[in-house]
């Protein structure tokens, strides 16, 4: 039998593992067990009724947490001319056309999240291989392909999350740090979920949102109860 660490023990007293919690107390016990020595991120995971190996089952979508993310976004921008100086000028971090994209083929991948406008979609979707691994491909339908580079720099830098539901029909994402008051961590955890919730597929069947988990880096896993932040 696995000993836990005496942290690790710490931190689960006081939770019921097979209880479903509202989303206020889910957010107080996780705060209040988020003792590393650095500013953990309070994450969210769902457990969604889709199989998305169905094109009609895929969940995938942008929300912007109205507290910001906590993290430090790096922003890569495929732009030439007027659009290159834009993104520059909205804080974006690396700025390039052919000349970024060979760096990317050579595995130099100075950021987090990637936009390009329309025109550089040829030269883009040639490094899907590279950039679609990790989750960072620009796609219109997330907002990440635009003639509008500043203010999808500004939304990147300021607290926009990208989700995808992966193989097993979870989404998680983070949706603050530990540092952040409970209303805040609160605010982004409902922001999160309605967007999931608006991204509900066509061809999902039965209950979209099965399991609702909130916990930060090192602590333990909160379930939630899914009304209490759902509305349903």
């Amino acid at each position: 039998m696995v000993k836990l660490a005496k942290r690790t023990k710490s931190a689960r007293e006081g939770i019921d593992r097979d209880k479903l919690y509202g989303a206020e107390e889910a957010v107080k016990l996780v705060k209040e067990r988020a003792t590393a020595k650095f500013d953990e991120t309070v994450e969210v995971a769902m457990n969604l009724g889709v199989d998305p190996r169905h094109a009609d089952q895929m969940v995938r979508g942008v929300v912007n947490l109205p507290n910001g993310s906590g993290r430090t976004v790096r922003v890569g921008v495929f732009a030439k001319d007027a659009k290159a100086e834009e993104a520059k000028a909205a804080g974006a971090d690396v700025v390039g056309a052919e000349d970024l994209a060979e760096k990317v083929q050579k595995g130099e991948i100075d950021f987090d999240r990637c936009i390009a406008t329309p025109d550089m979609m040829p030269i883009v979707g040639r490094l899907g291989k590279v950039l679609g691994p990790r989750g960072i491909m620009p796609n219109p339908k997330v907002g990440t392909v635009t003639t509008d580079v500043a203010d999808a720099v500004k939304s990147a830098k300021g607290g926009a999350v990208e989700f995808r539901v992966e193989k097993a029909g979870i989404v998680h994402a983070g949706v603050g740090k530990a540092s952040f008051d409970e209303k805040a961590i609160l605010e982004n955890l409902q922001a999160f979920v309605g967007a999931v919730m608006k991204a509900k597929p066509t061809g999902a069947k039965g209950a979209y949102v099965k399991k609702i988990a909130l916990s930060s880096t090192m602590g333990p896993g909160v379930k939630i109860d899914p009304a209490t932040v759902t509305g349903g």
